[in-house]
């Protein structure tokens, strides 16, 4: 308890402005179908002095024009650049790296479409697998298991990658579902395999597509996030100032408990914004 009253007194609104700002969605921005208090003031206020904005999420389910109609209905005017998702740097990472092999996808519709459409050559047939792309997949069956075991451990040919490491998917009221994190974590335990890509957070993949993004070095851009193993973590890794809200999944004893240390922490986003003379 000490400590979490230590990281209480702690809480800080950030001393300055940065050029560019990377925001989680969900549990950061808004919270299932609403917008978290002061989102949407913040980011107008951030766009008016000249910041870059770019929004960035682990969720694969939806295909990026889905986040940019509910980030434009929810009254945040967003456009194709300030968004990043999953299903497009899973897309990116396939296209240089696997553009000629033959691929599984343990996914939801939204990102076997983009595979689809980017003419990547999707397959079941465990004998010519090349990689097995584990996500968040809410038709997940032993069946697709199956494939993922047959394709790496018996006929020894494929590779297991993932579009983000969330072990689950936080919802209003304290609920949830299992993300990709456990459908790799199934894999992993049935074939001894280890997953060698993440095209999510906290992975530099992403991060570095975001910075190309806006044009703005890591010393100047705040990673701002709701969970410390991702968006905490991605920002460290990339030399960014961080900071972590208190609006989703990590709370104060969660934090205390942590290794990960935020350059900032507080309790809802606008307080970002920093205290005016």
């Amino acid at each position: 308890m000490e400590l979490v009253e230590e990281l209480e007194a702690q809480l800080a609104r950030p001393s300055r402005l940065y050029r560019g700002y990377l925001f989680d969605l969900d549990g950061t921005i808004y919270l299932g179908k609403d917008l978290l208090p002061g989102a949407l003031d913040l980011v107008a206020r951030l766009r008016a002095q000249g910041s870059k904005v770019v929004f960035l999420t682990n969720n694969p389910t939806r295909d990026p024009q889905m986040y940019l109609d509910k980030l434009n209905g929810l009254g945040i005017p967003t456009a194709p650049g300030e968004l990043l998702n999953t299903v497009m740097t899973m897309r990116t990472w396939l296209l240089e790296h696997a553009a000629d092999k033959k691929i599984f996808v343990i996914g939801e519709r939204p990102l076997i479409s983009a595979l689809e459409q980017a003419g990547l050559t999707l397959s079941e047939d465990p004998r010519e697998i090349d990689v097995v792309v584990a996500s968040y997949d809410r038709t997940f069956e032993y069946r697709k298991l199956q494939v993922a075991f047959d394709a790496i451990a018996v006929y020894k040919r494929a590779m297991l990658v993932t579009t983000n490491p969330d072990v689950f998917c936080p919802f209003p009221g304290g609920h949830g579902e299992p993300d990709a994190g456990a459908i790799v974590a199934a894999i992993e335990a049935c074939t001894g395999a280890k997953c060698l890509v993440n095209a999510g957070k906290p992975d530099k993949l992403m991060v570095e597509t975001a910075m190309r993004q806006i044009g703005v070095s890591p010393s100047d851009c705040l990673m701002v996030g709701d969970r410390l193993y991702t968006d905490i973590a991605m920002g460290i890794a990339a030399g960014m100032n961080t900071a972590l809200v208190l609006t989703g999944e990590t709370d104060l004893p969660m934090l205390a408990a942590s290794a990960i240390r935020p350059t900032w922490v507080v309790r809802r986003i606008d307080h970002l914004l920093p205290v005016s003379p």
